[in-house]
């Protein structure tokens, strides 16, 4: 362990814990509800100004199952709001009535009214569909939803296990290639739905998962967490394959992380978590301003992308769950020492005072680079689960004994 001062101290906790839970159920939760609930056609809108004010009308199908999500996850764990149980089945509906095109695919963008405009190669929306489903289940005790849930999930496995289901991005006779995004969504996909409806082959396809990532992915002669390899794991040494992207490793290392968790603060998974958050903290935190970075090269070379070097708001997010879990699994002072560092610059930077929620977008420096709250990327996912996770976990951090490690959070 580093030799620093702990500042997770129990009134650091406490601060802490309210601070994600009033950010959540006052602002967050709030801001969404008001502004982007669709009550004509159903479901959520997203790209939203600043003040909340609507200036694009096509919905994601990811953010209707993300918002899904959250929506049925708070009924059940914090309150049995009605509101909450309407803007779910609200978006619940809307996946339902319009998601799906004719060969069952979901869509990744429609219209307003539901009409179809494009699908993405990935799958995203099935996963995202899946815990939806998976948490409206819990809510509505109804086994059917359950296996609509399940049904969503089996579909995203078989696209991205089926040769040929999801269309190449290069030739692959050229350039085969394979990417950690699918393996990190399948854990925390199958994490939902094994707390939410007791899916029974979730801890197996976990495990195969993360012996994927830590095959091909986990690279401990370059201490880095690769995005994108070839087939057997090789560097591809081009602009797209020395692309690192931090926040999306350090999400990784999180899923693995809980993982370890659950399985009572398991030691190999824990090593492994906690490995992949000090490489990824290295290559991405900007040690100038502050901040997770966006894109950084493998070799220390220029990264083709012109956003590489802003400040996103989920990779944020994603280490700030990331350092608390790790604290709280080994009691490493560095770690909390992370945390204050990666919370303090985010809130100092991305939430809005005036019209709340956060902005997504800032400059390295942390100047507001577009002051829009939300489009078909940006919705009440990355932040909100920030948010609930980590007032459960510094909750729970107060009710053991120094040194103790804290029950999991369950989702």
């Amino acid at each position: 362990m580093d030799h620093v001062e702990d500042p997770l101290t129990t009134s650091a906790l406490k601060s802490l814990a309210s601070t994600y839970r009033m950010g959540l159920l006052a602002d967050v939760v709030p801001f969404w509800l008001r502004h982007g609930l669709d009550a004509e056609h159903g479901g959520i809108m997203t790209s939203v100004n600043r003040d909340g004010t609507v200036i694009d009308t096509d919905k994601g199908l990811w953010q209707q199952g993300r918002f899904g999500w959250l929506m049925a996850t708070l009924h059940h764990h914090v309150e049995a709001d009605p509101a909450w149980h309407g803007a779910g089945a609200s978006a619940i509906d809307f996946i339902r009535k319009h998601g799906a095109s004719e060969d069952g695919q979901l869509y990744f963008q429609v219209t307003r009214e539901g009409k179809p405009l494009r699908k993405r190669r990935y799958v995203f929306s099935e996963s995202f569909a899946a815990i939806a489903l998976g948490a409206w289940a819990r809510v509505s005790e109804s086994e059917e939803d359950a296996a609509e849930a399940i049904r969503y999930f089996e579909q995203f496995v078989d696209y991205n296990t089926t040769a040929g289901k999801i269309a190449p991005k290069v030739d692959p006779d050229t350039r085969p290639s394979q990417g950690i995004g699918p393996n990190m969504i399948l854990i925390n996909t199958c994490q939902v739905l094994r707390d939410c409806i007791g899916y029974d082959q979730a801890d197996a396809t976990i495990d195969a998962a993360i012996e994927r990532i830590e095959r091909y992915f986990v690279k401990p002669d370059l201490e880095v967490v690769m995005e994108n390899v070839g087939p057997g794991g090789e560097l591809i040494d081009h602009f797209d394959g020395r692309t690192l992207n931090p926040g999306h490793a350090i999400e990784a290392a999180w899923f693995i992380l809980h993982e370890a968790h659950v399985r009572g603060n398991d030691a190999r998974l824990r090593k492994l978590g906690c490995q992949m958050l000090d490489w990824m903290w290295e290559r991405g935190w900007d040690k100038e301003y502050g901040g997770m970075l966006y894109f950084r090269d493998v070799k220390g070379l220029p990264v083709q992308e012109y956003w590489h070097d802003m400040k996103f708001w989920w990779p944020q997010n994603e280490t700030i769950i990331a350092t608390l879990l790790a604290y709280a699994l080994t009691g490493d002072a560095k770690y909390a020492r992370w945390h204050q560092l990666a919370h303090d610059w985010a809130y100092a930077h991305f939430p809005d005072g005036d019209y709340g929620e956060w902005y997504g977008y800032l400059h390295r420096d942390g100047r507001i680079s577009v002051p829009l709250k939300g489009n078909l990327w940006k919705g009440p996912f990355h932040l909100p689960r920030m948010q609930w996770y980590c007032a459960q976990l510094c909750s729970n951090l107060l009710n053991v004994q120094p040194g103790e490690v804290p029950d999991p959070v369950t989702y």
